[in-house]
């Protein structure tokens, strides 16, 4: 196919874009799995309801530093995901409980099919008034027909993997056994993997560690070169 040939001409593969997503030059259908953690609206936690507040103070302050990079809305990459992604295959996005119906509802829209809501179990929690969280969730898409993944009858939906705890490369940055997990039981070595949100590199340190091709986007630069630093590339 002639996507093929330029991947390989111009070296796209094996590759990390410090720049937004939305001004990728990916051809349509050229991608065998999308696996990301995208910006979406969290709370800020911390002080914001003054000295006799009874929220948790401080514990939730890391997520300010990612409201730079969330402007984006979820509608302006949906699309994009759907459009650059083979005929039966799989995408998995990570959300939360605030973002879940949005993301889901406007995975809908682009013409994903939702295959599953996953959750991924932490070793960790949020803490809260409420019930704290100690889950996050993905949405296990599909596009076009049905696709089986590798691990026929052998994965449930809740995933338990440990949460990386103190000094984060990056505030949410995912358990690469995790990311393999869901590589591995939806490509196979030499498919060509994308993350446009790669925040520090983990999916494509999977990718390396399973044999995959990957194609990523960070446009933060800071974690842009943490990235690069970690894989070498």
């Amino acid at each position: 196919m002639a996507w093929e040939s330029r991947f390989k001409k111009e070296k796209i593969i094996n590759k990390l874009y410090n720049e937004d997503f939305l001004l990728n030059n990916l051809e349509d259908g050229c991608i065998d799995l999308i696996v990301t953690d995208p910006p979406y609206k969290t709370i800020t936690g911390g002080d914001s309801n003054g000295a006799n507040s009874i929220r948790p103070k401080g514990m939730l302050e890391g997520n300010r530093k990612l409201f730079e990079h969330q402007k984006l809305t979820i509608s302006d990459w949906m699309p994009e995901l759907y459009r650059v992604l083979k005929e039966e295959t799989h995408c998995y996005i990570f959300t939360n409980s605030l973002n879940l119906v949005e993301m889901a509802t406007e995975a809908k829209k682009a013409k994903f099919k939702l295959h599953n809501i996953l959750v991924w179990e932490k070793n960790n929690c949020t803490p809260s008034q409420y019930y704290m969280k100690n889950c996050e969730y993905v949405l296990f898409l599909r596009k076009g027909k049905a696709k089986w993944i590798n691990d026929i009858g052998g994965s449930k939906t809740v995933h338990q993997y440990k949460n990386i705890t103190g000094n984060k490369l990056h505030p949410t940055e995912k358990p690469i056994d995790l990311l393999k997990f869901y590589i591995s039981n939806s490509s196979n070595e030499g498919d060509i993997v994308l993350d446009p949100f790669a925040g520090s590199g983990s999916t494509l340190m999977a990718c390396q560690e399973l044999n995959r091709k990957y194609v990523g986007y960070e446009i933060d630069k800071q974690y842009y070169d943490v990235s690069v630093s970690r894989m070498a590339i």
